[in-house]
């Protein structure tokens, strides 16, 4: 790849005032061969795995990271869904493998690492019930495990007795973690169309047909494509389009470039690079901030669903005119916590959690990070998360529900995780009951655009 002088430059400007990092790198490592009945033995199959291709990871990238001067946020890992692998393992629940992960990211000096995870959209098999029941007690426990379980595709519909669960596994996650706000929530997505290569968290896992070892990044850049909008003079909506465009085009050469890099060095297959405007609670990297740029006076008002629409394309066709890689969630992510401009648009009144779901059809993944009352029911979180996977079924494309019911809370406070998860206000539920359509259960069907062979 051919990088220009004036590319570099516009770099050096990109990470030093307007927030460009690259938000992870993560590896994504197979354990399909670790697999064994006795859970210890298994155990030390996959922690030996793990360490003998990630071993290296964190000081590569952070040679990277000093090479070209891109900050590197997160190092992260993904591995095969454990319901998969540890399915002829001997016992009642997965809480020991949890652990193994959790230990194994201690030693890596990793961020976090995901997989903890079960595919059940069209059913659930013995291992993935016991990994389901496992995810209270595990998150609960370990600092760095992230957890995830796709109940939903085009293909195969919603799984609702998989989603009635999950109301309830939300639920014991937060009480579980009372003491820091239900921060377990925030390590568990609920997916419908999950990807196989995604490398952000908490949803990323090593989906079945990928490489044995592989790197995929992701790069975040709201604050740069905020700061290119607003320099635009009395633009129109095809200018900041295109404006859009070219700036999503310069972070992709920048990704690409440091994630193959990565690769080479640590002899891996270079997977994707997922172009996602992932906010930060950092003031003006935001994605409201950018919609508020074209010209809404606060996110959630009326045009928010449009101009996100327009955000979420223009970033995909400035990506994939830049890389033939690029994957896993790629567009606009709206994550309440972690964007200030999402948090003030709470705050206002303007932004409500069903124009959160309207805008979760046009843009990457779904309701994200957004904190309700902690007497909030089982059943309408089911509701909710049913809500956010027909969306996704439909529209065939990812959604996801990252939810949590803060004990203790009611709408109007202030939950405070941290880092880059953020601080997020409390935000009201409808009190009308959804419960007898939860306990219903079965299969919603897969749509008519589903048979497309």
């Amino acid at each position: 790849m051919l990088i220009h002088p004036e590319e570099i430059l516009e770099t050096i400007n990109m990470v030093t005032h307007e927030h460009l990092d690259i938000r992870t790198v993560t590896m994504g490592i197979n354990l399909r061969g670790c697999s064994h009945p006795d859970v210890a033995t298994f155990n030390e199959n996959i922690y030996s795995r793990i360490m003998r291709c990630a071993e290296n990871l964190v000081r590569t990238t952070e040679d990277i990271q000093s090479l070209y001067g891109i900050p590197i946020i997160n190092k992260r890992i993904s591995v095969t869904p454990i319901a998969i692998v540890a399915e002829s393992c001997q016992v009642d629940d997965y809480c020991s493998v949890a652990e193994t992960l959790d230990r194994a990211a201690q030693q890596a000096g990793i961020d976090f690492i995901g997989g903890f995870s079960a595919l059940v959209q069209k059913g659930m098999t013995p291992g993935d019930l016991k990994l389901i029941n496992s995810i209270p007690q595990a998150l609960a426990t370990t600092k760095k495990v992230c957890s995830s379980v796709n109940v939903a595709t085009t293909k195969a519909g919603i799984n609702m007795d998989a989603v009635a669960m999950m109301g309830h596994i939300i639920k014991q996650t937060a009480e579980l973690t009372r003491d820091r706000a239900g921060i377990g929530c925030a390590k568990l997505v609920i997916f419908a169309n999950a990807p196989d290569d995604n490398p952000f968290m908490a949803g990323a896992f090593h989906g079945i047909g990928e490489p044995d070892c592989v790197i995929n990044v992701g790069v975040s850049g709201p604050g740069v494509v905020n700061s290119a909008v607003r320099a635009l003079q009395n633009p129109s909506l095809g200018d900041i389009s295109e404006c859009i465009k070219k700036t999503a085009f310069k972070i992709t050469r920048m990704g690409e470039m440091v994630g193959k890099e990565v690769a080479r060095r640590l002899n891996a297959q270079f997977g994707v690079l997922d172009l996602s405007l992932a906010p930060t609670p950092a003031v003006g990297d935001s994605v409201a901030a950018i919609l508020e740029a074209m010209g809404l006076e606060s996110c959630g008002t009326h045009g928010t669903t449009a101009a996100l629409a327009l955000l979420n394309d223009a970033v995909k066709k400035g990506g994939a005119m830049a890389s033939s890689s690029v994957g896993g969630l790629s567009g606009a992510f709206i994550p309440v916590s972690e964007d200030e401009g999402m948090i003030r648009a709470v705050q206002r009144g303007s932004l409500s959690l069903d124009k959160l779901e309207a805008m979760t059809c046009v843009c990457s993944v779904g309701l994200d990070m957004i904190a309700v009352p902690g007497d909030t029911s089982p059943a309408t979180i089911s509701a909710i998360i049913a809500d956010e996977m027909a969306i996704g079924m439909i529209n065939k494309k990812t959604t996801a529900v990252r939810i949590i019911p803060a004990p203790g809370t009611k709408v109007g406070d202030m939950v405070e995780f941290g880092g880059l998860l953020g601080t997020a206000p409390v935000m009201p539920v409808h009190n009308f009951s959804s419960e007898t359509f939860i306990a219903r259960g079965g299969r919603i069907p897969a749509p008519i655009q589903s048979l497309t062979n």
